[in-house]
């Protein structure tokens, strides 16, 4: 069985590389591509992934211009999380979290990992709630609109779904969660309050930096006219922001 150094970022690049240096069966290419694709599912913050090109050129359109001097000022808490936990060479950890676990938290998931990815800066990226809910609709529409590959692997009242911004096809995993749920971390890491509603009800959180980042809720949209347009621009909103974040680490 053929060996993998993982210097190679792309898992696409598999079969052509083992190919080319030969002493490899086909079917051995086709076992160690498996064991790579299913190591950085495992372990996603070990790899740089490449955005897909739809998502790209919407990332190329956002400007820190439309982001105020005062907003501005509050993310510099989450940058200076992100700086230290990179210069201490420490996993960052990242989990987004507001009341119902279905709007703000997933958008704000989402895009810190893709701009995390973009800008080359390992990350760990989470979400949860203090309550149990499902992922709205819209947000899934929203994401789908820009170029996420969007795939629902459980149909349930609280669906699961499986959300890619990569070439590579490593997807991200949303459905509703609480903040302190099995899959979400239980230290180490930075809570990230999206709602003032969440920081309210959550007094305490244990072993985490709390960073306070509240957005406007889409919700208030929500079977109206201006649905699709609100959350459009609360998702604008945010990946705007987490580009700004992830592009002033040094």
């Amino acid at each position: 069985m053929c060996d993998y150094t993982m210097s190679c970022p792309k898992v696409n690049d598999f079969i052509l590389y083992y190919l080319v240096i030969g002493h490899n069966t086909y079917s051995d290419v086709l076992r160690c591509k498996a064991i790579f694709a299913a190591y950085i599912h495992i372990y996603p913050y070990h790899i740089m992934s490449i955005i897909n090109k739809p998502i790209l050129s919407f990332i190329n359109t956002l400007s820190s211009d439309s982001i105020s001097a005062k907003r501005k000022n509050d993310l510099t808490p989450l940058i200076d999380y992100i700086q230290q936990q990179k210069n201490d060479e420490a996993i960052i950890r990242l989990n987004f979290i507001c009341t119902h676990n279905s709007r703000r938290s997933h958008l704000c998931q989402v895009w810190a990992k893709t701009m995390a990815a973009h800008f080359e800066v390992k990350t760990r990226c989470y979400s949860g709630g203090t309550e149990v809910t499902a992922v709205y609709p819209t947000v899934i529409e929203t994401l789908k609109n820009i170029g996420f590959a969007v795939e629902k692997i459980a149909n349930y009242s609280n669906p699961t779904y499986k959300v890619n911004f990569t070439e590579e096809k490593v997807p991200m995993t949303l459905f509703s969660k609480r903040y302190n749920d099995a899959y979400n971390p239980r230290k180490e890491f930075a809570a990230v309050m999206t709602c003032s509603d969440a920081d309210e009800k959550c007094p305490i959180i244990a072993d985490a930096e709390r960073i306070s980042l509240p957005y406007e809720d889409p919700k208030v949209s929500d079977g109206t006219p201006r649905e699709a347009q609100m959350y459009n621009e609360r998702s604008m909103q945010i990946a705007a922001e987490m580009k700004y974040v992830f592009s002033q680490l040094k």
